[in-house]
């Protein structure tokens, strides 16, 4: 049982940054913006988060400044994409590039540092529960926040008047602009709570999952969200099961070369992004479930005097 619990929180562990940045990225998407800078703005909140922790000795400090971090990388990616009406596409690769860079810059005084760690927060009673206590009530704050992210995401989009119009910016920015909508500010918002979640995610990633600070430590976690949110339909809670899939199969390759499998470890710490492909490519094969939840408007710029 303590083996089971052990491999379970791993994975949990693993799990949670994924979980957070592809929940930010589906409201986002949701609205109709499509921001492939998901990964420079994880890697970006990772640095912040670890060097404010570092510098102040508190890491709930650390986790807010790497959410703040990922915010302000957010509003870079909105003047340019929502006020400049630059490509979305081109300016959220070109936002990744940038955050890479930069956090290798802010990081370099940082490296090999022994981190300053969020500790668990046990729920009373609960958290002693056997197999789900540990798991469920004995997590991180980070941990929590994404659990809820799902919840308050999926009450959000479809049982709030915000969150339909939201949607209905997604499907069709033109005709909720003539409704009064403004499409503009609903996508700003968008876009920066999708950039405070990734700044969580990696906030988590340096203060939780390896409390120090590596460059580059993102590893492809941001792409990896973004395949989430496709491979779930733009629906929350196939996102949080996406999540723990993709958390296991990252896990489930440690595990493997750590038991000594006669397997190269380059190919099994390739497996999570062999998994992103294949589950793409089956998912492209149902083209009629792709254009069922898919925001019409997704990837489109909106000028309101057009």
């Amino acid at each position: 049982m303590e083996l089971i619990v052990a491999v379970l929180l791993t994975v949990t562990t693993a799990a949670t940054p994924l979980l957070l940045a592809a929940m930010g990225e589906l409201v986002v998407e949701r609205s109709g913006v499509l921001n492939l800078g998901v990964e420079g703005m994880i890697v970006v909140g990772a640095v912040v988060a670890f060097a404010m922790a570092q510098i102040s000795g508190n890491p709930y400090l650390g986790a807010l400044c790497g959410a703040l971090a990922g915010c302000a990388f957010s509003l870079l990616f909105g003047f340019l994409s929502l006020t400049l009406v630059t490509n979305q596409v081109a300016t959220g690769l070109a936002l990744t590039i940038l955050g890479l860079g930069l956090s290798g810059m802010i990081g370099e005084n940082f490296v090999g540092q022994p981190g300053v760690q969020l500790e668990p927060i046990a729920i009373p009673l609960l958290s002693s529960l056997p197999l789900v206590g540990p798991l469920v009530f004995n997590q991180d704050i980070i941990f929590y926040l994404s659990i809820l992210s799902v919840v308050g995401v999926s009450w959000f989009l479809f049982r709030t008047r915000i969150g339909l119009q939201l949607r209905a910016i997604g499907d069709s920015h033109g005709s909720a602009h003539a409704l009064g909508i403004s499409v503009i500010k609903t996508r700003y918002l968008a876009v920066m709570f999708g950039g405070v979640c990734a700044g969580l995610a990696g906030a988590q990633l340096s203060l939780v999952y390896t409390p120090q600070w590596v460059e580059n430590m993102s590893a492809g976690r941001g792409w990896i969200a973004l395949a989430l949110v496709v491979f779930a339909s733009w629906r929350p809670l196939r996102v949080l099961a996406g999540a723990y899939l993709f958390g296991a199969v990252t896990i489930g390759q440690l595990h493997a070369q750590a038991l000594g499998f006669g397997i190269p470890s380059q190919f099994l710490s390739a497996l999570p992004y062999l998994a992103t492909i294949i589950v793409l490519v089956l998912i492209s094969r149902n083209r009629r479930l792709t254009l069922m939840n898919t925001p019409a408007s997704l990837g489109q710029s909106f000028v309101p005097d057009r």
